[in-house]
């Protein structure tokens, strides 16, 4: 199918609302979560935080039913949005956002959020599904390891930072567990690619994905008292984040674009890893938060302004309905 621009009324608009929306919200999202543990480093107001992730949550949600209102019209249309790299991405965050939304309630609404975790398992797990049909029934390009698999598979781990936050301990260990051995064998057969291959410009944004499992496993094994193993994810993820920022001129060669929100999230993440470890790791975490809020809100805005104009469908290829 020939991907057409939307047309200009809100009907067309909503026929082609691009999943590329969801990486710039799940790292507004995960934004708060961080300012959540990191206010008091600041002396920032709770409330402050707070209205920060009202906001955010009703961005979310506005997106959230923007894409339901496109699936309604045409549930097939989310095996196209499958085909496409920024589509495979786009619904992924999509995903893991309602896992942050389930995280973003639980201090106020427990029992409401805990169902709202389970609709994210659900939903995530119906993904892999139809993730892994494609890859058997696509071309052999599309079955190529790339960071996106880590918001696919290895993404379960933030349904293990929100359990453990809602006191769901029986999925904690599973999902940690499980996690943890996908995202081993992704990055290991990434970094022989990255050894053997050139990564071509417009795709190098993405490889800040690698940093995301790295801290949100290390937060998790914190809260599961492997102090040592989460220790171990602090320094990989600084070294990781040092090559990331080295070679920012590199990473960025492409200039901007929608891709950019993959930087978003694995910043916020960071971040708040950092500073749930606490002690030496304290100062790092509150510069790093700093620097995610200089960082993420104007990435978020350049992507929401281009889907506002219609563009952001086109530029990433999303499905129409």
């Amino acid at each position: 199918m020939a991907f057409k621009p939307p047309a200009p009324t809100p009907k067309g608009l909503w026929r082609r609302t691009p999943p590329a929306i969801f990486p710039v919200m799940l790292g507004l999202l995960g934004l708060g979560l961080a300012w959540r543990r990191g206010a008091g480093e600041f002396g920032v107001p709770l409330a402050a935080v707070e209205g920060f992730m009202g906001a955010v949550t009703l961005l979310f949600l506005f997106g959230a039913l923007a894409y339901a209102v496109k699936f309604a019209r045409r549930p097939g249309m989310i095996i196209d949005e499958l085909r496409v790299l920024p589509g495979r991405a786009g619904v992924a965050a999509g995903v893991l956002s309602v896992y942050l939304l389930a995280g973003s309630l639980g201090p106020y609404a427990p029992d409401e959020a805990r169902p709202v975790l389970l609709l994210g398992l659900a939903l995530h797990l119906a993904l892999i599904g139809l993730v892994l049909v494609g890859f058997a029934r696509g071309p052999v390009e599309q079955r190529r390891v790339n960071p996106v698999w880590h918001l696919h598979f290895s993404g379960l781990v933030v349904a293990a930072m929100v359990a453990q936050g809602l006191g769901v301990a029986a999925l904690v260990a599973p999902l940690f567990w499980g996690a943890l051995g996908v995202a081993v064998a992704i990055w290991a057969v990434s970094l022989d690619q990255f050894r053997r291959e050139t990564v071509p410009a417009p795709l190098r944004p993405l490889l800040a994905i690698h940093l995301a499992p790295l801290s949100l496993l290390g937060t998790v094994a914190q809260g599961m008292g492997f102090t040592g193993l989460a220790l171990g994810f602090g320094v990989l993820s600084a070294l990781l984040l040092a090559a990331l920022v080295l070679g920012g001129r590199w990473l960025l060669a492409a200039g901007q674009s929608p891709l950019w929100g993959a930087l978003t999230f694995p910043l916020a993440a960071t971040a708040s890893f950092w500073l749930t470890l606490g002690g030496v790791w304290r100062l790092p975490g509150g510069l790093l938060l700093v620097a995610a809020t200089l960082a993420i809100p104007p990435i978020a805005v350049f992507v929401l302004k281009l889907w506002a104009k219609g563009q952001l469908a086109v530029k990433t290829n999303a499905a129409i309905a």
